[in-house]
């Protein structure tokens, strides 16, 4: 598979979880660890984890990874474009053939992020959303002839949705039969129900 970039965005404060969200626990790991571990698992050959809000709780966790970066974004509580574009920033000019975008708080499978790159290199779509239950929802699977694009992206303008739209006709959805998909766990709430269906 070509050379295949995960952004895991972990800036946010987590206000309404109430805790730091990256630090919940997650089928034996922090959430943290699990995302990176299905990242790495799945098929992504590096791992960007932007993070701002609390970071030096976050920091150690990753030390010693390989292939796993861990990138500072100052401007985190202006919205999660600025730590998209951190993320890609901290890439230089090493850019990947492939982007995946992920927040830290949407635990996904090895599985299924392996499943979505595969499909995502065989149509050679630019991007890739999954579905579940024709629900769209989460990683982004981006190729990198969006990057500078990517890079342009602001909160009052819609920030990636943006760029979806745009390119609405080169977006390949793909349908899955895992609901995990379109978890987002943002309350104790979802929190507990995801945990109930993982």
């Amino acid at each position: 598979m070509p050379d295949v970039v995960a952004i895991l965005l972990a800036a946010g404060e987590s206000r309404r979880m109430g805790q730091l969200k990256a630090l919940l626990p997650w089928q034996g790991f922090s959430l943290l660890e699990h995302q990176v571990g299905a990242l790495r698992a799945g098929g992504a050959h590096r791992v960007m984890v932007v993070v701002g809000h609390q970071a030096q709780q976050l920091g150690p966790l990753l030390a010693g990874l390989a292939d796993v970066t861990c990138v500072f974004n100052p401007d985190y509580l202006v919205g999660k474009t600025t730590s998209i574009k951190a993320g890609l920033k901290a890439l230089n000019e090493n850019r990947p053939h492939t982007l995946l975008m992920l927040n830290v708080d949407q635990p996904r499978s090895a599985e299924t992020i392996r499943l979505l790159l595969e499909a995502h290199q065989s149509a050679s779509a630019l991007l890739t959303i999954p579905t579940f239950q024709g629900q769209g929802g989460h990683p982004i699977i981006v190729d990198a002839s969006l990057i500078d694009e990517i890079l342009a992206i602001e909160e009052d303008t819609l920030g990636m949705k943006a760029v979806v739209q745009r390119h609405a006709d080169q977006t390949r959805r793909v349908a899955v039969e895992s609901p995990e998909v379109l978890w987002d766990l943002n309350t104790p709430k979802q929190y507990q129900a995801a945990l109930d269906g993982s």
